[in-house]
């Protein structure tokens, strides 16, 4: 393909991509399939490692992340971000109301909008294109985000129609929908690590990772509200929307234009009870006076707009009796342990169960079996026992002592030190942990088995037809006993075997993550691949091997080893071994550019503002030098960005080993 055939190619998939994203994150109605999507995504990417001069920088391939920001800048706000006065009073509405009349007479109209619980976020557009996202910061100044921004699907990087302004700035609200949110809380909890509060701290933790590839695998989400720039071509607020819309942000739909007070207070009723059938939190709604002009005679006090106030809507909470705690056992042994309520009304569903999360939670709350408490729903989303009615407490309750013992399997439970959850070791024939392993082996993100939901799985659990990981791979020998279970007909058993049989294409790190190690996320098990090529190398690793690898610390390299000290599990991979699945990397053919680092060997270690690791490892290796693991008398340079781990500098300068920047190592290969 010639250079300006691949430019042409380049602009149109980039164009069609932006539209597909615009019609599926936006307006909610896609024009072609995942899978359609996917192709042409890749095929951009392809095309843009092999032009990269004619790369879009709004390009839908930086949705995916992949840079790292080793700090965020501040930035001082052009439109300082205030915050609104709120009230939980109606009748300090009606006051505001009354401010307001007096001030600019009775001609004028209200833009009622739900109050989002999420990150305020400020962005700026320039010539249709996004240069800037902030945070708000102390409202004067906020840190620059935009590459983490970038990754949200529904923020355009490119603004679709005309008319819009040379320079704006738009503020919006990103947040988390619940069932994201108890998705990936529920997996901090299995892997021992403390959960989120709620959707907004999570999306604010998210927003401010260093790595914008992780901060894409988060599903976050934004909203746009307020539009600000120098002569705007628009009289109102409710205009600007309508045209915000148009330009391809997502705007809630809703939003009310209100004539006076009572209608605005009929808007809040409506949404007292409508606010729990929606995805995401909010947690009150705003009141904007609608005309521009206005909003500037109304003015300004020192903190927030004249023009402008929120109504905050009360935590809904409820007492009712503890009829017990049962405990539950998660995928990798997590117990947790559950308050089972006398079933009550709490913001509009009926709540029978409530987590207690862990042994501290149930210490600190110091609740008992028949205690009356009082519930509420953390961050409107899962139920949660905040206090006891100790007037209530009948006389002679026990205290709760928190089991010994697996709830399925009687094996004693285990808690390592700085941990707060208790687990169950016996990961080899306890149920839950065996189903829940085979359901995340299958899932999405791991080995991909969609023939083979959760369901399936527990039914083919209980009929004995799988017991481990590796039974997955001899139901093709099964068809027969397959065809006697229930909605297991000719063809779903059919789909069921060929989708097996596709995931032994399936990489190596995917296999990996699908095992389920205790702490081998995604990210981690890229890592370990990477580094040692294959399944045999990082069995036979010990731990100095396996913390010498970037980012993997001391409990994840015990976890390794705790794991593949297990023979079981070594009988395991064995079996998938012989079924044809990946446990190893294609080594690449390394084209040499120079031999000038030839017999040299580089350690490095820590964050780069130029290149991504990778990037000096393929540089390296690409001009005859050798990449090692660890630090020892015989390395000849370690390359050293910022953060690096305080033990390797000083071991290398104990060494006298020569420590350069990533700009020197350009130097050598001048």
């Amino acid at each position: 393909m010639s250079p300006q055939e691949a430019k042409k190619l380049i602009e149109s998939l980039t164009s069609e991509l932006q539209q597909h994203n615009y019609n599926y994150y936006v307006l909610a109605m896609p024009s072609i399939s995942d899978l359609e999507f996917d192709q042409m995504l890749k095929q951009l990417s392809e095309l843009e490692k092999e032009f990269p001069e004619y790369q879009d920088p709004n390009s839908p391939t930086l949705k995916v992340g992949g840079e790292i920001t080793k700090s965020f800048k501040t930035v001082k706000h052009k439109y300082p971000m205030l915050s609104l006065g709120n009230t939980y009073s109606e009748q300090d509405l009606i006051d505001f109301d009354t401010r307001v009349r007096k001030a600019i007479g009775d001609d004028f109209e209200y833009v009622c909008e739900l109050k989002f619980d999420g990150l305020s976020m400020s962005l700026t557009y320039n010539n249709g294109k996004l240069s800037q996202a902030v945070t708000r910061g102390d409202g004067t100044k906020g840190d620059d985000v935009t590459t983490n921004i970038k990754t949200i699907k529904t923020i355009p990087h490119k603004l679709k129609g005309m008319g819009y302004p040379e320079e704006f700035e738009i503020r919006g609200e990103v947040f988390m929908h619940r069932a994201a949110f108890e998705k990936l809380n529920a997996e901090r909890e299995e892997n021992g690590e403390q959960p989120f509060a709620n959707p907004r701290n999570f999306a604010s933790g998210t927003v401010k990772m260093q790595d914008s590839g992780e901060v894409a695998k988060r599903p976050l989400d934004c909203f746009l509200y307020f539009l600000y720039g120098n002569n705007l071509p628009f009289k109102t607020h409710w205009e600007s929307l309508q045209a915000v819309k148009s330009w391809g942000f997502k705007v809630s739909e809703h939003i009310r234009l209100c004539s006076n007070i009572n209608e605005v207070l009929d808007f809040i009723h409506d949404f007292d009870n409508e606010r729990f059938k929606l995805s995401f939190d909010i947690d009150g709604i705003v009141i904007k006076v609608n005309n521009y002009a206005q909003q500037q005679e109304l003015g300004f006090t020192a903190k927030s707009p004249r023009w402008a106030i929120s109504y905050k809507y009360k935590a809904q909470e409820v007492e009712t009796r503890l009829l017990s705690i049962t405990y539950q056992v998660g995928r990798t042994g997590a117990v947790t342990p559950v308050a089972n309520l006398q079933p009550v009304q709490l913001a509009g569903t009926t709540v029978k169960r409530a987590t207690l999360h862990n042994a501290n939670e149930i210490e600190r709350l110091d609740v008992r079996e028949g205690d009356t408490v009082l519930v509420e729903k953390g961050g409107e989303i899962i139920p949660k026992i905040i206090s006891v009615n100790l007037d209530k407490r009948p006389a002679g309750l026990h205290k709760t002592v928190y089991i010994q013992n697996c709830p399925e399997c009687g094996t004693e439970l285990i808690r390592k030190a700085g941990e707060v959850a208790w687990y169950c070791p016996n990961d080899i024939s306890c149920p839950p942990q065996i189903v829940g392993k085979m359901q995340h082996f299958t899932s999405r993100k791991a080995m991909n088995i969609d023939s083979l939901g959760d369901e399936t799985i527990v039914q083919l659990f209980n009929s004995g037809l799988l017991r481990t990981i590796a039974d997955i791979y001899s139901l093709s020998d099964k068809k027969t006993e397959l065809l006697l279970l229930d909605r297991m007909g000719q063809r779903s058993v059919n789909n069921l075997i060929a989708g097996i049989e596709a995931s032994k294409n399936n990489p190596f790190e995917k296999v990996l993550f699908g095992l389920g190690i205790r702490y081998v996320g995604e990210t981690v098990a890229k890592k370990l691949v990477q580094h040692f090529k294959n399944i045999d190398r990082l069995i036979a690793a010990n731990t100095e091997e396996l913390v010498a690898v970037n980012e993997i610390g001391t409990r994840i390299a015990e976890s390794v080893i705790d794991y593949f000290a297990e023979p079981a599990h070594i009988y395991q991979i064995e079996q998938l071994k012989a079924a044809g699945l990946q446990f190893e990397i294609e080594e690449k053919e390394i084209v040499f550019e120079s031999d000038k680092l030839e017999g040299k060997t580089f350690l490095i270690s820590g964050v780069f503002a130029q290149f991504g690791r990778a990037e000096l490892k393929d540089l390296i290796e690409a001009n005859g030098g050798k990449i090692v693991s660890s630090i020892s008398a015989k390395l000849n340079f370690l390359v050293a960005g910022d953060n690096m781990g305080p033990a390797k500098l000083k071991k290398a300068t104990d060494l006298s080993i020569p420590i350069i920047t990533d700009n020197e190592l350009l130097e050598m290969l001048k």
